[in-house]
């Protein structure tokens, strides 16, 4: 008489471990348009500034085409619109209409004859217009006929704003909590970057520690998108509050704008980008402010950061011998080099550790990855260190020592064990294997884990079989 192989839910080890930490992704102003309902999007289009930065990231078939037909008032055909690309170029023609498409700025609808043709979204079209060649009304008017008695100049704006951005940062590490507003901590919650602990103490995640080590301009950037995901639970307008984002944020570095025109939302907005350092303002009712070079070159990485501030971040000295010198005071700057690395001395202005198996190996366990390492070293690589780069001995055994951690991963599965005959064995390894549920087996010990997924069709497929008799 046959015996039912027993079932037993396990987790398999196979090629590569999986430690569960979360990447973060940092999505793209485009990723992030196309998520938002078509009715936001369309009121977004009703604002010129708005219409020239979606404009700007556009890929560039999208780009020269929407020009093309900017002042075209009837749809072109898809046939001549495929005409102006060489054919080695279909992919990117493609590419380009998805995106178009996607973000609602190209349409598609009838022409004569019963063909298809594409035609601008008449209100980006008309907003387009404004922007590229003047007019219209601005939401913020630059106030050029009146001179701030108080001007500030930009070297005041950098400071100010390095200032306010490295308090949510220290806040983040624990090494400072005075100067934080509550606003930017609920962003840190909302963002997963900090969860509360058991003493309803804000503590840092892996993602937060991700954050930590991108640069600022991206920091900013990724910030502010988990700031609108709470704008509206603030009694805040979504689209109003983008679209002065995206108006300040191509303002002029140094400019002062004035306020007199702004609604009481708009204005609650500002405090709130005042508290995180993107725009400068003397007090509420100075009637004007100025926009900080983190709102302007937002989400645009290190490329057109300032040589000031690019020398003030540029701080770490790398060493063959795994040594790491910060030249810097700064409390925050030491913390964020001690997240990978042994600390070995502490002086007034410099700061040594060392890069070893152990702090490594700690910092990939908080959900940092080694490329993001190498990444934050490359970025904050002292100026005389520029011409050499960083030693490929140090870049190699950082990922290295990741790879060790990456040689196993847990699958969940269903162990089939008790299996009597060879005969019953090979059927059910072969039907698993068939489906694509088969994750391991053992030939001698007729043991096979199939895919929980696979599992309810093996067993099912198992019952309908003639059991052979093991005698």
């Amino acid at each position: 008489m046959s015996k039912e192989p027993s079932t037993t839910k396990e987790k398999r080890k196979n090629l590569r471990k999986d430690d569960g930490s979360k990447i973060l992704k940092v999505l793209t102003l485009y990723e992030y348009l196309i998520k938002l309902p078509e009715a936001v999007q369309d009121r977004l289009y009703s604002h010129p500034p708005t219409c020239l930065t979606v404009f700007r990231v556009l890929p560039d078939i999208a780009q020269q085409f929407t020009l093309r037909i900017l002042f075209i008032e009837q749809p072109v055909p898809q046939s001549v619109l495929s005409s102006w690309v060489p054919a080695n170029y279909s992919r990117e023609l493609d590419e380009s209409i998805e995106v178009a498409t996607n973000l609602h700025i190209w349409k598609l609808t009838s022409v004569s004859g019963g063909l298809k043709g594409w035609i601008l979204n008449s209100t980006f079209k008309k907003k387009l217009k404004v922007a590229l060649m003047g007019g219209g009304r601005s939401t913020v008017p630059n106030s050029d006929m009146t001179a701030d008695p108080k001007a500030r100049d930009i070297d005041f704006l950098d400071s100010y704003a390095y200032e306010r951005w490295e308090c949510i940062l220290h806040y983040m590490v624990g090494s400072k909590h005075e100067g934080i507003s509550s606003d930017a901590v609920r962003v840190l919650l909302n963002a997963g970057l900090m969860v509360r602990d058991t003493d309803d103490s804000p503590v840092i995640t892996s993602t937060g520690f991700q954050f930590l080590l991108l640069d600022m301009a991206t920091q900013v950037w990724y910030f502010m998108l988990r700031y609108m995901e709470t704008v509206e639970s603030r009694g805040l307008d979504l689209a109003q509050c983008l679209t002065f984002l995206f108006q300040i944020h191509l303002g002029t570095l140094g400019w002062d704008y004035i306020t007199d025109d702004m609604s009481e939302n708009l204005q609650v907005f500002l405090q709130h980008l005042r508290e995180f350092g993107l725009v400068y303002q003397r007090k509420r009712k100075a009637g004007r402010f100025y926009p900080t070079r983190l709102v302007i070159e937002m989400g645009q990485g290190n490329s057109r950061t300032s040589e000031r501030m690019k020398n003030k971040e540029r701080y770490i000295v790398v060493e063959t011998n795994f040594r790491i010198y910060a030249m810097t005071d700064s409390d925050l700057k030491v913390a964020l080099v001690a997240l990978f690395t042994h600390m070995l001395y502490r002086f007034p202005n410099m700061s040594a550790g060392i890069l070893t198996r152990d702090s490594v190996r700690t910092a990939l366990r908080s959900g940092i990855t080694a490329a993001q390492i190498v990444r934050f070293l490359t970025v904050h690589t002292h100026p005389q260190m520029q011409e050499c780069g960083m030693p490929q001995t140090v870049i190699d055994q950082i990922y290295l020592w990741e790879n060790e951690r990456n040689r196993l991963t847990y699958t969940d599965g269903v162990l089939y064990s008790n299996i009597n005959t060879p005969n019953d064995y090979e059927t059910i390894k072969n039907y698993a294997a068939d489906i694509g549920a088969l994750v391991w087996c053992d030939e001698r010990r007729r043991n096979i884990v199939v895919s929980t997924d696979g599992h309810d069709d093996v067993r099912k497929f198992w019952k309908k079989q003639p059991k052979s008799d093991p005698f």
